[in-house]
């Protein structure tokens, strides 16, 4: 399980006469998620692995075959994602993608650099019908679904944060930051969660 901090629980064995620490593994949002506001959804999405994905000088087609024979999907448009929930590669910037799902195929080191980012994200999904409200409130993005459509992404401030938004459903959006930001991403969606709550 992807971890975003530790917890620390000490305990006696027979064979050590001394406290000895076992670390619990705990997501980004443990703790903080799910909360549900009138009709809006906000829950965390633990994806297996997270890989960044940097394509070398003149290998961008050739990462997008391996990366579709071995993953099912193409290397992502500016912008963009491909793949579906569980496996999908997001536009993180120029040149770059983040793969998310299982680790990204080794077959791909030769032709782009691999970072793993499996710990360094928090990843949350907002849901319902009016998610895009909410999101209007934190980042200066356009997403009505006439022009921010299933699949499209960016990379953007949320709040006062550099993330990513990517829209995965007709009314469900993933939103992306630093993990050691989790608990201000969660605190400022509920905020805006509750005054779009309130006008409704």
């Amino acid at each position: 399980m992807r971890s975003a901090r530790w917890s620390i629980r000490y305990s006696l064995t027979r064979k050590e006469p001394v406290p000895v620490a076992d670390l619990i593994a705990l997501t980004p949002c443990d703790g903080l998620l799910p909360v549900t506001i009138g009709s809006i959804n906000l829950t965390e999405d633990v994806p297996e692995a997270m890989t960044l994905i940097a394509p070398y000088a003149g290998q961008e087609e050739a990462v997008s075959e391996r990366l579709e024979a071995a993953h099912g999907m193409a290397f992502p448009a500016a912008n963009r994602s491909t793949g579906k929930a569980g496996a999908r590669a997001i536009w993180f910037g120029q040149g770059a993608a983040l793969l998310q799902g299982s680790a990204a195929t080794q077959e791909l080191a030769d032709i782009a650099a691999l970072t793993d980012q499996s710990d360094a994200w928090a990843v949350v999904r907002l849901e319902g019908k009016s998610a895009a409200e909410v999101l209007a409130r934190l980042a200066p993005v356009d997403l009505r679904s006439q022009v921010f459509k299933r699949g499209h992404t960016a990379r953007c401030e949320v709040s006062h944060m550099m993330g990513s938004i990517t829209r995965v459903g007709p009314e469900a959006f993933q939103i992306m930051v630093f993990r050691s930001m989790a608990r201000t991403l969660v605190h400022d969606l509920k905020t805006a969660m509750a005054a779009v709550d309130a006008r409704g």
